[in-house]
């Protein structure tokens, strides 16, 4: 194992690309494309200005103007033990909920009963925005969700994603959608989601407070699917979070914001020729055709970066049990090292689709002849080379 903060994420990754150039350079081989880079270090502190380079940098004249394809190393596999690909990635709309009254905190004891009190009225609202079963109570939320294709079901059939182990990440002792694996991904991928995150100005800390709190602030986020705009979902959700404290007859003020103006999903194309090129460097370099995979996360930069009129793809090289961002995080030596091949292999790949100019059918269409070679681990396969023996096929 490598340890360390950034082992797989992303710091691994992106040195995958320095030895994978250097692999090429070793063996006197030509390199197959012209290879671009994007490098920023700023992903936990806001990614500050690279929205604006993005743009500027693909633009005609630009420093990246020439390139065809993006691929992002980011991210991770679902499970421990098969490759995927990443083709989308949910929105996200944040909310503050601002119910106020009295002009300072009260004591309920002198002042209870007697006061509309801003708590209730917040509890109440945000009671109305989800049910205890995940699913979203505000009107029209749900209408702009895409339909699902047949193509896209087939995506989640064969996935290699368990909810034991989903169930054991989380410490839960029984999930929504229990024991329905595709139902479970499709929630936390392809549907939207709405989470209560926590209330400001209310009494948090340890022992008994008699406080009336004079203001209180709700925060809420819903994650967001293709087909759904941020600023759409908000007016749905300010319409009713209006329309429900008009109904409490309360003389408290309600003030609905936003944190920014919110991001909508990412979803790429997994049959255009950057995702066909991404699975076949799977299949060479792991010998199994990988998972295509949405996450539930967000990643805010794909978007703008698909704006260009690129495919994204997202090109994920640790296991889902890294530890990203954890005192303890690491990337298996086996990962960074089949990482390095499987880089090299993408290039390789992209560039031998590029002359062809044809496009084979898509990965996810066809039958896994290889399915049933999941490795599991010889020491040449846990080193990071392929390998034949008994154990691995």
């Amino acid at each position: 194992r490598l340890c360390g903060r950034g082992a797989t994420d992303d710091k691994g990754p992106a040195l995958g690309w320095l030895f994978a150039i250097e692999a090429f350079q070793q063996l006197n081989l030509p390199f197959p494309v012209n290879l671009l880079f994007l490098v920023e270090c700023m992903e936990e502190s806001g990614s500050v200005g690279l929205d604006a380079v993005v743009v500027k940098e693909f633009a005609e004249g630009g420093y990246l103007a020439d390139a065809e394809a993006i691929c992002v190393a980011d991210n991770n596999w679902l499970g421990v033990r098969k490759p995927c690909v990443q083709y989308g990635l949910r929105g996200i709309a944040y909310f503050m909920l601002e119910v106020s009254g009295p002009s300072k905190d009260l004591h309920s004891g002198r002042f209870g009963g007697s006061v509309h009190e801003p708590m209730i009225d917040l509890v109440k609202i945000m009671s109305t925005l989800v049910d205890s079963k995940g699913t979203i109570l505000i009107p029209g939320v749900m209408d702009s969700v895409a339909p699902l294709t047949d193509f896209e079901k087939k995506l989640y059939e064969g996935v290699d994603f368990s909810l034991e182990s989903h169930k054991r990440a989380c410490g839960a002792k029984r999930l929504l959608y229990e024991p329905d694996l595709e139902k479970s991904l499709m929630h936390i991928w392809r549907y939207p989601s709405l989470t209560l995150h926590g209330i400001e100005g209310a009494h948090a800390g340890p022992g008994a407070k008699t406080v009336i709190p004079a203001k209180v602030i709700g925060k809420f986020s819903i994650r967001l699917v293709p087909n759904q705009d941020p600023s759409k979902i908000a007016d749905l959700v300010r319409a009713h979070v209006t329309q429900v404290f008009e109904t409490l007859g309360s003389c408290n003020s309600m003030k609905l914001t936003t944190d920014g103006e919110g991001a909508p999903a990412f979803g790429g194309n997994p049959q255009d020729r950057n995702y066909i090129a991404a699975a076949k460097a799977n299949e060479c370099v792991y010998g199994v055709q990988p998972d295509f995979v949405r996450s539930g996360g967000s990643i805010p930069v794909t978007l703008t970066m698909q704006d260009t009129g690129r495919s994204v793809v997202l090109f994920p090289v640790g296991r889902n049990d890294d530890g990203h961002h954890g005192q303890n995080e690491k990337i298996d030596l086996n990962n960074f090292i089949s990482g390095i091949k499987l880089l090299a292999a993408y290039l390789t790949e992209f560039a031998s689709l590029a002359s062809s100019g044809e496009v084979p059918e898509s990965p996810a269409s066809k039958p896994d002849p290889v399915a049933k070679r999941r490795r599991t681990g010889c020491a040449r396969f846990m080193a990071g080379f392929t390998c034949e023996c008994g154990d691995c096929a």
